[in-house]
């Protein structure tokens, strides 16, 4: 069985940030300095750490860190083509908490607890939000994976893996090391960015210390999100030689201007960070306000590679259910 956290534990600074978070629209808006008429009552509830509030333009109804993370009337719209499940995980489910969607890899599900809830999240519908960790119910799936020798890379999501504390996180990762198929373990997290406390020595060498080669991918969509504190998390990453990717989301009122995506691309390549992937819209009820058309989207792609390096250019992509592989989206 996994190694649960024990019971008595003293509260880390990543977490006592996480417990201090904003949950009510209306305090959030007072401490930008704006009307609480902006938002409205929906079923997805606002989490938004302070740190990253800090970073919003006080007193910009339309600052883009923001829109990111307010509840909207617009999410009670109901939208054709857009569904509660969006990608057909369920019909991916190999066990509970484990997707197989691709060839050679599988994910973890390892916790529904995320450090920001972002209103365009595809999962929205599928995760209650909650606070601690799945991993007791995980045995099923770590079973299939060790029953499984074509699987060699396993990716860590949730909800966010690394709002798992370092003793459960230890214990998994032990887990799957110990299966000899596996050659790699990839972490998709928005933490390094929300909670960068979270990025602490312990944590580096948890992620290291294990014959795995630990891959991490961010998700940010705008430059605005990597302060300094989210600098020198990245940089401590960096540092122990983890490949750094990030993964964004193409959001309209966000990030759909070309300037705006430079500005990302440019500020990921400072910190050490591979700008590649930038997703097109998930169809998750809830979220069409966030759309970008696929035209402008090809445009905006266009206008990046006049103005860009390729190297510094994402991959603009789409998942679609049932597909071997995320499908490029070219700007011809």
């Amino acid at each position: 069985m996994l190694a649960r956290s024990p019971g008595r534990w003293q509260m880390q600074p990543w977490q006592r940030e996480l417990a201090a978070a904003f949950t009510r629209p209306a305090e959030l808006l007072a401490y930008l300095g704006l009307d609480p008429a902006l938002t409205a009552p929906v079923a997805w509830p606002l989490l938004v750490p302070r740190g990253f509030a800090a970073l919003m333009v006080p007193g910009d109804p339309a600052d883009p860190l923001l829109r990111q993370v307010l509840p909207s009337a617009a999410e009670g719209l109901a939208t054709p083509g857009y569904s509660t499940d969006p990608l057909a995980e369920a019909a991916a489910r190999r066990a509970p908490g484990l997707l197989c969607k691709y060839r050679g890899r599988a994910l973890l599900l390892v916790t529904k607890a995320c450090a920001v809830h972002c209103r365009y999240c595809f999962r929205r519908h599928s995760h209650t939000p909650a606070t601690g960790p799945a991993i007791a119910g995980l045995e099923a799936a770590l079973q299939a994976l060790a029953a499984d020798p074509g699987i060699h890379e396993v990716i860590l999501s949730g909800g966010d893996p690394l709002l798992l504390d370092d003793v459960a996180l230890r214990a998994l990762i032990a887990r799957l090391a110990a299966l000899p198929h596996l050659r790699r373990l990839r972490l998709h997290t928005r933490v390094p960015v929300l909670l960068p406390a979270r990025i602490t020595p312990t944590l580096v060498d948890l992620l290291t210390g294990t014959r795995l080669a630990p891959v991490m991918v961010i998700h940010t969509n705008h430059a605005a999100e990597l302060g300094d504190a989210a600098a020198a998390a990245l940089d401590r990453l960096g540092r122990a030689r983890i490949p750094l990717l990030n993964q964004g989301v193409l959001l309209r009122g966000v990030n759909d201007s070309s300037a705006v995506l430079a500005a990302l691309a440019e500020r990921l390549f400072a910190l050490g960070v591979i700008n590649y992937y930038l997703h097109l819209l998930d169809p998750v009820q809830g979220a069409a306000h966030f759309a970008v058309p696929r035209s402008r989207a090809r445009a905006l792609l266009r206008a990046l590679r006049a103005e860009l390096p390729g190297y510094l250019v994402p991959r603009l992509v789409c998942e679609v259910a049932g597909a071997p592989s995320k499908l490029p989206i070219d700007a011809a």
